[in-house]
């Protein structure tokens, strides 16, 4: 089996729970986010996420239902869901690491994501076109740039 831990970005990934193991109905992942961390762009895919904040504190970004993008501080023991095909991202816009657990239902395109851009990430610093097309491969579209917080 391959490694469970991966870094995607400057943010690291542990699996705890594989997709293999559910059939492909979930996946449960550890998140250590350093201050900054997180995706730069928002995306969206099918699989819906479950975050419970253990420490520190996200910034979780989710379209809502009329197409707006709204930002949602969540701290330790908070817990947001991110419903599937909504664009989102979750930034750590603190000065301290974050650690959440999450959850992500179906598993499978996102565990395979994540371990194809550590691949991709340990052959070099990968261009823009190549992480497109490897979201795009995983069902995952990039959707445009983080909103600036009011």
């Amino acid at each position: 089996m391959a490694e469970d831990r991966f870094m995607v970005g400057g943010d690291e990934i542990t699996f705890r729970v594989r997709s293999g193991e559910t059939d492909g109905a979930l996946a449960a992942a550890e998140v250590r986010m350093p201050a900054g961390g997180g995706p730069p762009v928002l995306h969206r895919h099918a699989p819906a996420e479950i975050y419970r904040v253990e420490a520190g504190e996200l910034a979780i970004y989710v379209e809502d239902g009329g197409g707006e993008v709204v930002r949602h501080r969540v701290g330790p023991r908070g817990v947001m869901l991110i419903p599937g095909g909504r664009a989102h991202t979750i930034r750590n816009e603190s000065a301290e690491e974050a650690l959440a657990y999450v959850v992500y239902a179906p598993g499978a395109p996102i565990e395979g994501f994540a371990r194809a851009a550590a691949e991709l990430a340990a052959a070099g610093t990968p261009g823009m076109a190549e992480v497109v097309a490897l979201a795009e491969r995983h069902g995952i579209e990039l959707t445009g740039p983080v909103p600036v917080p009011a």
